[in-house]
Formats: C-alpha cells, sequence, structure tokens
C-alpha cells in the first residue's frame, strides 16, 4: 500500500472511530469519553504515588491504579456500550499507526558500506554478562572456529578491558569487539575509534541497548559474529565525557548509550543495584522524588538551559520523539547531535500530565545539542555512563564525535531500526487530499 492509500487509511479509520461513538452512543458518547478521561487520570496519579510514597500509601495508590480502569469498564459494561468503546479503540489505534506508517520516510536507516572480513580480529568476552550467555550461546567456541583471537575476562579478578583492547592493537589487531554489557562495549569502542578499527558488537549483555540501535539480533548474541564473515560497516557517532576543570586533570570517558544524572544517578549508585534492579527503583524512588537532598543540577546548552531537574539524561543521538523517558529505542545513531532530556516534576497533577502528553507535559524537556554541560553546587556528583556508577568531578561535560565509530555488522538483520516520526494529522490529510487531486488531475487529462 502506498503512503497516499495509507493516508486515506488513517483519516478514514481516525473519523470511523468518531462516527462509532456518536452513532451507537449518541449525547452519552461524551460521558464515555469523559469517563475514560477521569479513569485514566486516576491510574497516573495511582502510579505517581507508589512512585513517591511507601507503606499503606503506596498499597492504596496500587489498588487504585488497578481499580480505576476495572471501574471504568463496568460503566461502559452497565450501559452496554463497552463494544462500542472497545470498536471505537480499535479504530482510533489503526488510524494512528496508519498516519504514522504514512509519514515514514522512505531512506530512514543508516548508509552502510560492504567490506572484507577481517583478518586478525579480536573479541573480549565477559562471562557473567547477561546471566551467562557467552557459556550457554558457546560464544567462545563458535568465535574460535572463525580464526578469532578471544580474551575471556576473569570475574574474580577485574580486568582493564580498555588496556587489553590496546595491547590487541599493539599485536596487529585489525578488528575490535566485546560480548558484554553496554559499559564494556563503550570502554572497547572508544579504543577501537581511537585507533581507527571496526568495532563489532555482541548482544551479550542484559539489555543490549547499543544492540537494538544497531538492528541486532538480541535473542541470539551468535548470530552477531555473522558480522565477521559477511558483514556490512555503519559510521555511528560516540558520545564523550569530559571533566577538565580549572587545576584538574583532563579525563574523558566514551558513552555509546547515555549519561544519566540526578535520580536515576543516584538508584544506578545504590549497592543493591545490579542484583535486582525493580526492587532497588521502587524502594529509592519515593525520597529521590519528593525528597530530594541531592546535587542541585544546571544544565546548559547551545539549545535548552535547565534549573534544579529530578532527573537528566543526555544520550548519543535523541531518542525517538514518542519516549518520554529514554527507555526505548534511538531511530538514528548517526544524527551529530545528542539528545537531552530532562524531568522535573512535583506533584500528581505534573505527573499525570507527563504521562498523558509525553513530551508536551510540563514536567519535561527534550531537546537535542551538540555540546551540554552539567553544572552542581556541590563539587562532585554521582552519574550513571551506560549503566556503569561514576563519581564525576563539576562541570561535566557531554559531547558528540560525529562519525567516530565504525561498526562491523551482519549484512542481514533482523531488527533494524526505523524513524517513527511524531503523528501529525494536518500532514496525514494534506499527503491523502493533495495527492488524491493530482491523481484526479491525470485521470482527467
Amino acid at each position: 500500500m502506498n503512503r497516499r492509500w495509507t493516508a486515506r487509511l488513517a483519516l478514514v479509520a481516525g473519523t470511523a472511530a468518531l462516527v462509532v461513538l456518536l452513532l451507537f452512543a449518541g449525547l452519552s458518547s461524551i460521558l464515555l469519553v469523559a469517563v475514560g478521561i477521569v479513569g485514566v487520570a486516576l491510574a497516573a496519579a495511582g502510579i505517581w504515588w507508589m512512585l513517591t510514597h511507601t507503606g499503606w500509601i503506596r498499597l492504596l495508590a496500587a489498588v487504585l491504579t488497578a481499580a480505576a480502569p476495572l471501574v471504568v469498564l463496568v460503566l461502559y459494561t452497565a450501559a452496554g456500550l463497552l463494544w462500542v468503546v472497545l470498536l471505537s479503540i480499535a479504530l482510533w489505534a489503526l488510524a494512528v499507526s496508519a498516519g504514522r506508517a504514512a509519514l515514514v520516510e522512505d531512506s530512514a536507516g543508516m548508509p552502510e558500506r560492504s567490506v572484507s572480513p577481517p583478518e586478525r580480529p579480536f573479541l573480549i568476552m565477559n562471562p557473567r554478562s547477561g546471566g551467562g550467555k557467552v557459556e550457554k550461546f558457546h560464544l567462545v567456541e563458535k568465535a574460535t572456529a572463525l580464526g578469532v583471537r578471544v580474551a575471556v575476562l576473569d570475574p574474580d579478578h577485574p580486568q582493564d578491558v580498555a588496556e587489553l583492547a590496546r595491547q590487541a592493537v599493539r599485536e596487529g589487531a585489525d578488528l575490535l569487539g566485546v560480548a558484554g554489557g553496554d559499559g564494556t562495549q563503550a570502554l572497547v569502542a572508544g579504543v577501537a575509534a581511537e585507533h581507527g578499527l571496526p568495532f563489532v558488537v555482541i548482544s551479550a549483555g542484559t539489555r543490549n541497548h547499543f544492540a537494538m540501535d544497531l538492528g541486532l539480533d538480541r535473542q541470539d548474541p551468535a548470530a552477531c559474529l555473522e558480522a565477521l564473515t559477511d558483514g556490512v560497516e555503519l559510521r555511528v557517532d560516540l558520545g564523550r565525557i569530559c571533566t577538565d576543570g580549572p587545576g584538574r586533570r583532563s579525563e574523558e570517558r566514551v558513552f555509546v548509550n547515555n549519561a544519566s544524572f540526578g535520580v536515576y544517578a543516584a538508584v544506578v549508585r545504590s549497592p543493591a543495584y545490579r542484583d535486582d534492579k525493580a526492587h532497588t527503583i521502587l524502594t529509592m524512588l519515593p525520597d529521590l522524588l519528593t525528597h530530594h537532598s541531592g546535587a542541585r543540577l544546571r544544565v546548559r546548552s547551545e539549545s535548552v538551559n535547565l534549573d534544579a531537574p529530578q532527573a537528566v539524561l543526555v544520550s548519543n543521538n535523541p531518542y525517538e520523539k514518542g519516549d518520554s523517558a529514554g527507555l526505548g529505542r534511538r531511530g538514528r545513531l548517526d544524527s551529530g547531535r545528542l539528545g537531552v532530556l530532562g524531568i522535573g516534576v512535583g506533584n500528581a497533577a505534573e505527573a499525570t500530565e507527563l504521562l498523558l502528553r509525553g513530551r508536551q507535559g510540563r514536567g519535561l524537556t527534550a531537546a537535542s545539542a551538540r555540546e551540554v554541560v552539567i553544572d552542581a553546587d556541590v563539587p562532585v556528583i554521582p552519574a550513571g555512563v551506560d549503566g556503569e556508577s561514576l563519581m564525576l568531578p563539576t562541570p561535566v561535560r557531554c559531547r558528540l564525535d560525529a562519525g567516530a565509530l565504525r561498526v562491523r555488522v551482519p549484512r542481514n538483520r533482523p531488527g533494524v531500526p526505523h524513524v517513527k516520526p511524531p503523528l501529525d494529522w494536518g500532514r496525514v490529510r494534506r499527503l491523502a487530499l493533495a495527492m488524491g487531486r493530482a491523481a484526479a488531475g491525470r485521470d482527467a487529462g
């Protein structure tokens, strides 16, 4: 289906969603919509209270979060209009999906070029990453069979992975790679960029955000080894954190995903975070959000200035526009821009607005920049850099090194990302109607 007909489908489905409500519910449709909005607002408020309180208040908030949508469904059912609402929601979901599809550009992917297989590849593997994926998928044996030199880290004796990579370069390695978490990926990627060598990502970590945004198979890390035999090369950006204040030795660290400050960085710093991330977040968030006693942050860039945000996320390329928390994916890794997300909510109303409106909510600031400076009223602040906890002296300068990394990936990848444009109904309507008028003119001629 071409873009013209996809845009038309979006308009028809959106119109049908409204018509169904009006035709079968009449004036009650206004009440139906109002009840639905109230239900969503109550559920969102319940989520906020769960995050900002403990004990019996959190318990009551959990009940509210679960009960609000159930009560709405009961009211719809009692009125005999549940099927009307469900049909309208389904049509609206189709309209949104078709509208986004109509606006997707035809060439959204990152440019790639064919390359010859490496002659002396070197991989570092962390046997503990991802709950033991290196052993589970027999990555050492499979890589060795391809002629790869493999260094397996000893979990009981921490090693300097960047130095391991540099030593491999001195010994003639013509490709570097990592089977491990994003933090280890970043350290070795920095060495690869420093020497102009290609870099291979093996998705053996827990979350594998960098692998996801490269379109790699996160369910089967062994599939990533195909980059060594039938690979293509991408040029992607690297984020860099610099701490080079007056009277201080300049230090720099690479990040492939993001650097976080404020609330999230404090959670990452907790000793319990690695063993039980979800429980640690739920335990710490109430005090961090409502009784924030950490540093007062200040953010400066050419596009945005923030004073006292609760959380700041600086990412290597912006996250997709529908992602208001930096938890999703990036459509591109070669835009030459950092993504900046600042969150500052102080009550349930602001949190609800943020949940309902996303990037239009008052509690969220989203921007992009070439350089971002995070300062504070204290000399040292916690930071989470690709999930690794650090203490960094202020000010912290984040910048982007455009096209610095040569990434070798398999030619065929299951999750090649596509940029999802923001839904603009005006553009959808113009696309459908303008093309329709042009087609009618051709037919008449």
